[in-house]
């Protein structure tokens, strides 16, 4: 096994990429007037980083890159406890240095406004893309983090076919902003949510706690269902 630190160094590159990819195509290229990618192409790029970057990384660290998924792997009892902060700072360093990196490229565009813009923030009531409520946010994010956790954990059981993990997890993050674009901008990931948030300030940080709290609740439920149904009885 890898050391702690070269660990949190593959969690910060992985959750680096994830938020470039996945918050890069929001910003730079969904609402392109001729070249426009449309939620579709978001939900798309946010899959494939975290496909690709399991790929790459995943045998190195495990390939969270999300605070949710790592808190819900240890209460499933696949990671150890005591590696959760280092894991998570790692993470948060690496969607903050994302974000700051995107702010840098998109700022090169004649008139762009990094707050106007939402700069691809979670948000709720009036900075949901379709205006949906504080409940309606707090139980989608909990609701599909818990089915993104699920899914993980089935993934990567030791019964699973092996080698194979990235392509589900991946598809399920895809299919998650299929649905909770128009919701949320979709979270269910903290670290996701904290870099944007914190070059959006003012409401983007106001509201970042839900983005901290449902996923994590999610993924803590799916651990424990986890537990439950995936129990080998034999």
């Amino acid at each position: 096994m890898s050391s702690l630190p070269k660990r949190c160094t593959a969690e910060l590159i992985g959750t680096f990429w994830l938020v470039l990819g996945g918050c890069g195509s929001a910003v730079l290229a969904a609402g392109f007037p001729e070249l426009g990618i449309g939620f579709a192409g978001v939900a798309l790029a946010f899959g494939l980083t975290v496909l690709t970057m399991a790929y790459a990384v995943g045998h190195i660290s495990g390939g969270h890159f999300n605070p949710a998924v790592t808190v819900g792997l240890a209460v499933g009892g696949r990671f150890p406890g005591r590696e959760i902060v280092p894991y998570i700072v790692a993470q948060v360093i690496g969607a903050v240095l994302a974000a700051a990196v995107l702010a840098w490229i998109a700022s090169g565009k004649p008139g762009f406004d990094l707050v106007a813009s939402g700069f691809a923030a979670n948000g709720y009531g009036e900075h949901s893309p379709g205006q949906y409520s504080l409940v309606a946010a707090l139980v989608c994010e909990v609701v599909l983090t818990f089915g993104f956790l699920f899914v993980i954990l089935g993934a990567t059981d030791k019964r699973a076919p092996a080698g194979f993990a990235p392509i589900p997890i991946g598809l399920a993050l895809t299919l998650i902003h299929l649905i909770s674009i128009p919701v949320t901008n979709t979270s269910v990931n903290p670290a996701r949510s904290t870099g944007p948030a914190l070059f959006v300030g003012g409401w983007a940080i106001e509201q970042l706690w839900l983005f901290w709290v449902a996923p994590i609740v999610g993924a803590i439920l799916a651990a424990l269902a986890y537990r439950c149904v995936g129990r080998d009885d034999s």
